[in-house]
């Protein structure tokens, strides 16, 4: 088999989410299979995380802008280099090719309400640029791949894909999330002291960084601990409004926002932590939910979506809506140590069912079968 990947953004240096999926992805590739030939096709940038091995070949191709390189320089290369299949990762691929499709739908937020309180010239852009491009390619797609039974179910029901044209294929997370020393005390590059609370709070909507802000700010009041918040970087004004709506001055001094975090330091991040703050309204996976889980440190997590599906029935679920609960969890996991041990187990457990392997193992099964299928 000749196999197309696209991973357009895997170069560049401050990656996201599904940027991080397809890289796994080719890794685990280079590993377990030496037969077939990939072709990943990827945008020039400073972060060479990946290189060209025997079977697996890193085309680079330059074009200006995200919509171009997909709908135009994406399907002239895999064209040019004649793969079998063409793997587009990021929800997202060409309407006009021939080569058969295998999508990653990762989820259709695109298709949901939208919050008119999202500002974010970026996240605006990508939402229309979805709304227009998906409609168009999932007739053309011969399997459309997703990454829980929630967002499978979910895409089923509002978009009537047939069943046998979905598959579902978990995520993983990386092996060095896991527990460890932190000799080199790593994390004191963020913030001075360990046990604290983290949280991977940021603009979108959906990560609901607002109520859980309030959340943080009303345990302030009720614990004796008092512990900082770790989070990612927010714009001033952004974390002033939801300050000054809420009444919750008393943060100010207690949250750090140090920006971006290296991913190679999250591990560190984790185990520093006393807890992990995985809020969000919605997620179709959750890859930190996996990270927190494995590092040991206990995590709370919301009720809705994927994250009941992915945390598992022990988890400490939370209602995202309610700032109350959160800070309750907060609570009880500060005053009552058997609960905290024991999640710290429930955790560990729960991530050892998950591995970028499985992934592999079971996305070459479905490149093997759609293939099969075209013959």
């Amino acid at each position: 088999m000749r196999i197309g990947i696209e991973a357009q953004r895997i170069f560049r240096k401050n990656k996201h989410g599904m940027d991080y999926v397809v890289l796994q992805e080719i890794k685990e590739l280079q590993q377990i299979d030496t037969e077939n030939e990939y072709y990943v096709f990827v945008k020039p940038g400073e972060d060479r995380c990946v290189e060209s091995t025997g079977n697996v070949h890193i085309i680079e191709l330059n074009c200006p802008t995200y919509p171009l390189w997909e709908q135009w320089a994406l399907p002239k290369a895999a064209k040019k280099y004649h793969v079998d299949l063409l793997h587009c990762t990021s929800n997202t691929a060409p309407i006009w090719c021939d080569i058969p499709l295998v999508l990653t739908l990762h989820d259709i937020i695109f298709l949901e309400p939208r919050d008119k309180q999202n500002h974010s010239l970026y996240q605006n852009m990508g939402w229309f640029y979805r709304r227009l491009v998906v409609p168009r390619i999932l007739d053309k797609c011969k399997r459309i791949i997703t990454v829980s039974n929630f967002e499978k179910e979910n895409i089923i029901k509002k978009l009537g894909i047939p069943t046998e044209r979905m598959a579902m294929i978990y995520n993983g997370y990386n092996d060095w999330f896991k527990p460890q020393e932190d000799h080199e005390s790593i994390y004191k590059k963020y913030i001075e002291e360990a046990g604290y609370f983290f949280f991977l709070g940021n603009t979108d909507p959906k990560k609901n960084t607002e109520r859980t802000l309030v959340a943080y700010s009303n345990y302030l009041k009720q614990s004796k601990t008092k512990r900082k918040l770790l989070m990612a970087d927010l714009a001033k004004d952004y974390l002033n409004g939801i300050i000054e709506r809420n009444g919750i001055d008393n943060i100010r001094e207690n949250i750090v926002m140090p920006g971006y975090i290296v991913n190679s330091d999250l591990p560190f991040i984790y185990n520093n932590a006393f807890a992990f703050l995985y809020t969000s309204l919605r997620e179709s996976f959750g890859i930190p939910l996996l990270e927190g889980m494995a590092c040991g440190v206990p995590v709370i997590t919301s009720n809705t979506s994927s994250m009941p599906e992915i945390g598992g029935k022990d988890a400490i679920l939370i209602n995202p809506e309610s700032s109350e609960e959160i800070t309750q969890a907060m609570l009880r996991l500060e005053n009552d140590e058997v609960f905290y041990q024991q999640q710290k187990a429930v955790g560990l457990e729960r991530a050892s069912h998950f591995s970028w392997r499985k992934t592999a193992e079971e996305l070459l099964t479905l490149y093997e079968d759609v293939l099969r299928n075209q013959e």
